[in-house]
């Protein structure tokens, strides 16, 4: 009796597995969903009875019970690289002349062209057949493990299916893919969560990215992801060619997009790009270019990779989708420097993936500029494929009673009067006590980069200005006196708030630089805050420095010196900032000990793609070893760091006799310091 029920288990996995591939991978149903619904529960009840009979392949586990509660490090095998962009069929040529020179001559070279699919880049790894780890791309080097959620996703494969047209064994090896939600089972997920009153997700991307990182699996299964996988790797197989790959990887039972194409020259690319420009209206899902790989594989070793992207592979991006809409409203918002910005509200429009319904006009000039006006149809656009603009106004059907917009007299949220600096395009508001500027001044001091409080986000600090808990940056580290009526809040509860309470705590432990940047002085950003910390190495001595004190720090200019010497003018923030040192957040640095070396006050300006580090690393070795990095040349500068594709820099350098050095140089410079 075991054995008929062990085998009729095997059975009922094994059709269950079939009909999963047939309806999330091929689209080509053969059962009934009552059918199907049937096979499961005589599977579910067959395990329920015999527990030791359960396997972690079996369609029953996809979703696992226990919640995530932290998505552990997985350090990749091979680092998954991001793409270079290129954007017109000239730079196309550019990749396929650099293929060609990084190559012995006469080699014959194809390419495959692929969609380049909008979602999530994951990886999985399968041992002996079976679904090991899945994990997100992270930096490229590292990602995190997202197991328990990628198992809820129907055309991912929980065992493989056998390998028959190939030589390869494959007991170990990495499947790479983009995670997804097609188009009208996002607009149905949005049309859920509003009939149930939650926010709507943004676009595809975005809420297929998010949803992997959610810690309880059963919530993930209800959300319509799937997965296009483009890429196999294995360190103990020597496989031959991308187009055979993508072939092995549909024979092995995972959802492999049908669109790729091999391309013999750089002709047929351009070709296979514009096809699938053109078909992009009618796909079911979002793509926003096409990805173009050297076929061999053998190649692409030849070839390699720079710091962040292989040489042997390109994206090639579609131009930016349109749509018309009009112009409702022109409202205007408020930043947390008192900068008024007009936004228009748009009649809502979907494009490129997601629903729009707001565009920024940026600034008063840029609405004259473009004569925008209240009821205009316009032309919208993603810029990059992300966020939308105005192009244009159609001229033509504009409305004869029209009027051009004007700028408001008073802020929009508060009622102060906005005043316009000279030389500037933006209106202020300067009532610092205007929650609009509170609330933009929190975002910015609780965001990662800054003092990245984990849970503190746009929803809860509007939640806590206009429950008058929250009005300056420093009654962020009072809340915690505040736990009960925190607590009692709905949709808060106690786990919550510890959680929130405990990332308040642990930002305490943030860096002066980053506690610099989070103040928000104007003008100061990341970067200048780390220089300014760096050279006065404690808050103290940078409140005492005059503005000329200030302007002597490398790359400081006379609008940061003057803004901060006004922020450390008001006895307001001196206030505030008594308060943090009260709370024990970190103003001090530790002196950077240095000796003399090539690099000692020397000036370098970097250019091109490096291939052994970034610019920004580069950067950070010649700051540590007492030299400074400048972003452009003039005659003050020392030297030139040349990479690849070094562009208008290197030869500005030529023209001011300024010395340029190669990566090969500079690493031996390293050596020696």
């Amino acid at each position: 009796m075991p054995d008929k029920i062990e085998k009729r288990i095997e059975e009922l996995r094994e059709k269950i597995r079939e009909n999963d591939y047939k309806y999330y991978v091929l689209a080509e149903p053969s059962i009934s969903d009552f059918e199907y619904d049937k096979l499961l529960k005589e599977l579910e009840k067959l395990e329920a009875e015999n527990p030791q009979l359960i396997t972690p392949d079996s369609p029953t586990q996809r979703v696992g019970k226990d919640l995530t509660k932290e998505f552990k490090p997985v350090t990749h095998k091979v680092p998954m690289l991001s793409l270079a962009n290129t954007y017109s069929e000239e730079e196309l040529f550019d990749f396929d002349r650099k293929v060609r020179n990084g190559l012995p001559a006469g080699e014959k070279i194809e390419y495959v062209v692929e969609p380049k699919i909008d979602g999530a880049s994951v990886s999985l790894n399968y041992v002996n057949g079976l679904l090991k780890t899945a994990a997100t791309r992270g930096d490229g080097t590292v990602g995190e493990e997202i197991t328990a959620n990628v198992k809820t996703i129907k055309s991912v494969p929980l065992k493989l299916k056998k390998l028959k047209s190939y030589k390869y064994k494959l007991n170990d090896f990495e499947a790479r893919g983009e995670i997804f939600m097609k188009i009208k089972d996002f607009l149905k997920l949005n049309k859920e969560r509003e009939d149930l009153g939650e926010k709507l997700f943004a676009n595809p991307r975005n809420s297929s990215a998010g949803t992997l990182k959610l810690q309880d699996p059963k919530v993930v299964a209800k959300r319509p992801l799937n997965i296009f996988l483009y890429m196999l790797i294995s360190i103990e197989e020597e496989f031959e060619f991308q187009f055979e790959n993508l072939k092995i990887l549909k024979e092995l039972g995972f959802n492999v997009n049908p669109e790729f194409k091999l391309c013999k020259n750089i002709d047929e690319v351009l070709k296979a790009c514009r096809h699938l420009e053109e078909k992009r209206e009618t796909l079911e899902y979002e793509i926003d270019g096409a990805v173009i790989k050297v076929n061999s594989i053998r190649q692409q070793g030849i070839l390699g990779s720079i710091a962040k992207s292989p040489r042997w592979a390109v994206a090639f991006k579609f131009k930016a989708k349109q749509a018309f809409t009009t112009i409702n409203k022109i409202t205007w918002q408020v930043g947390r420097t008192g900068a008024v910005t007009p936004v228009a509200e748009l009649e809502p429009v979907f494009l490129s993936g997601s629903t729009i319904s707001r565009a920024t006009l940026h600034n008063f000039d840029e609405i004259k500029r473009k004569d925008i006006r209240e009821g205009d149809k316009v032309i919208l656009e993603k810029g990059g494929d992300v966020i939308p603009k105005i192009v244009a106004v159609v001229l033509d059907e504009r409305k004869k009673d029209s009027k051009p917009a004007k700028p408001p007299d008073n802020c929009p949220v508060c009622g102060a009067r906005l005043y316009k600096p000279e030389n500037e395009v933006a209106y202020y508001c300067e009532n610092t006590e205007c929650p609009a500027q509170i609330k933009g001044r929190l975002e910015h001091f609780a965001a990662r980069g800054a003092m990245d409080i984990e849970g503190l986000g746009e929803a809860l600090i509007d939640l806590f200005v206009e429950k008058e808990f929250l009005h300056t940056y420093a009654d962020i580290f009072d809340l915690k006196k505040r736990q009960e009526e925190l607590i009692a809040i709905e949709r808060l509860g106690e786990k919550s708030v510890d959680n929130l309470l405990r990332s308040i705590e642990e930002s305490k432990k943030q860096p002066f630089e980053k506690v610099l940047f989070a103040l928000g002085i104007r003008y100061v950003g990341s970067g200048a805050a780390r220089k300014l910390a760096d050279h006065f190495l404690s808050l103290d001595s940078l409140m005492k420095a005059s503005e000329e004190e200030i302007s002597e720090v490398h790359e400081i200019g006379p609008s940061i010196s003057k803004s901060v010497r006004e922020f450390f003018s008001n006895d307001k923030n001196l206030k505030i900032i008594q308060r943090l040192k009260d709370h024990g957040l970190n103003f001090r640095a530790q002196k950077k000990s240095t000796v003399n070396s090539f690099f000692t006050n020397k000036t370098f300006v970097l250019t091109g793609t490096l291939l052994k580090f970034s610019r920004e690393e580069a950067g950070e070795k010649i700051i540590a070893l007492g030299g400074k990095v400048s972003s452009g040349v003039s005659k003050k500068t020392d030297y030139v760091l040349a990479g690849e594709n070094a562009g208008s820099k290197l030869d500005k350098a030529r023209s001011l006799d300024v010395q340029i050095i190669t990566e090969e140089e500079f690493l031996k410079f390293l050596k020696e310091k």
